[in-house]
């Protein structure tokens, strides 16, 4: 069975529309405002071309959102089997992955549609350390919901307006709160 490659000209004309969506983003934070006429004249490209890689406006956020989510996921999955990481390094390149993405993670933000998503990986990382975790935890510990329901809490205050803290400063105080187990 052959595996299908992605011609380099659909990966740059993509790439050209992802940027364009974060640049018009930025400049306008409403996404109704998108339309494909923008994105395609900010991409320099045409709407032929758009319509070959999407459906609609809709699809492009959707796809975009879905290769922000997988990457960030396939990050917490290669932190959950670092071994040569130290829980503090884990975290900072987590919280410099979200940070570069942070343009796009605001409208995610108000679209609801990343919280959860960004809960369930950040759940999943904690379950797995504290599994396996050499030490026995005491009965009263922090649920795991709780801890990272706080732990999504402060990044997505320092996504919307903690930005002028580095993420090894943010990962600092993470450590220092919580121990991040």
């Amino acid at each position: 069975m052959s595996i299908k490659k992605e011609d380099p000209r659909a990966i740059r004309s993509k790439e050209m529309f992802k940027n364009a969506v974060f640049s018009l983003l930025s400049e306008d934070h409403t996404i109704s405002n998108l339309t494909v006429q923008k994105v395609a004249a900010k991409a320099g490209l045409n709407r032929t071309t758009f319509y070959l890689h999407y459906l609609d406006i809709q699809d492009l956020l959707a796809q975009i959102t879905g290769e922000i989510l997988n990457e960030l996921s396939d990050r917490i999955v290669d932190l959950i089997q670092a071994k040569d990481l130290s829980e503090k390094q884990q975290l900072t390149q987590v919280l410099d992955y979200l940070y570069i993405h942070r343009n796009y993670l605001l409208i995610l933000f108000k679209m609801n549609q990343f919280e959860e998503q960004l809960f369930l990986l950040l759940k999943q990382l904690l379950e797995t350390r504290r599994k396996n975790t050499k030490k026995e935890l005491p009965a009263n510990y922090v649920a795991i919901d709780i801890k990272t329901a706080s732990l999504v809490g402060i990044i997505m205050w320092w996504i919307k307006q903690g930005l002028h803290f580095s993420s090894d400063y943010i990962a600092n105080q993470i450590y220092l709160m919580y121990k991040v187990q």
